[in-house]
């Protein structure tokens, strides 16, 4: 049992705050990854999760990463991109409620194909960055509509 189901064996579905971590990773063609997942309804999302007790924002996406997808990432090739959340309450489908507090990293994939190792995940996928399917889970919509603006910024 992790950390966030032992808290929520205490607290039951009362609002928390959760940190958790996300990366934008981007294959050689500049192409985004994204994960589809079965919660929530089947949306498009980037690959992340939350925090465990004493982890470091950048280890929980190298841990989710490598759970969701089998890819292997390391914690020196992540560039922090943004901290994002902590104003809009979510509710999870068992009823739990939670403000989420998302660390959002950029990434370059060297080698690996994602596989589904899980039964969150319906399918993975690589989108350029002008066709990402919307609206994306949660908080990634902000992330990744950010992160045009700033790709667009820097070509100019």
């Amino acid at each position: 049992m992790g950390y966030v189901e032992k808290l929520r064996a205490e607290v039951g579905h009362r609002p928390l705050i959760l940190p958790g971590s996300c990366v934008l990773l981007l294959d050689a063609q500049g192409r985004l990854l994204l994960q589809q997942r079965n919660e929530p309804a089947k949306r498009w999302g980037l690959l992340g999760g939350l925090m465990e007790a004493g982890e470091r924002p950048g280890q929980v996406v190298v841990r989710e990463v490598r759970e969701e997808s089998g890819l292997e990432l390391a914690e020196d090739q992540l560039q922090l991109f943004g901290v994002y959340g902590g104003d809009r309450l979510a509710t999870a489908s068992n009823g739990d409620q939670f403000y989420p507090v998302i660390t959002a990293f950029v990434a370059r994939l060297e080698a690996g194909r994602p596989v589904i190792s899980d039964d969150e995940t319906l399918q993975f996928r690589w989108f350029a960055l002008d066709a990402v399917p919307e609206p994306l889970a949660g908080t990634h919509q902000q992330i990744v509509t950010d992160f045009r603006k700033k790709m667009v910024s820097t070509d100019d």
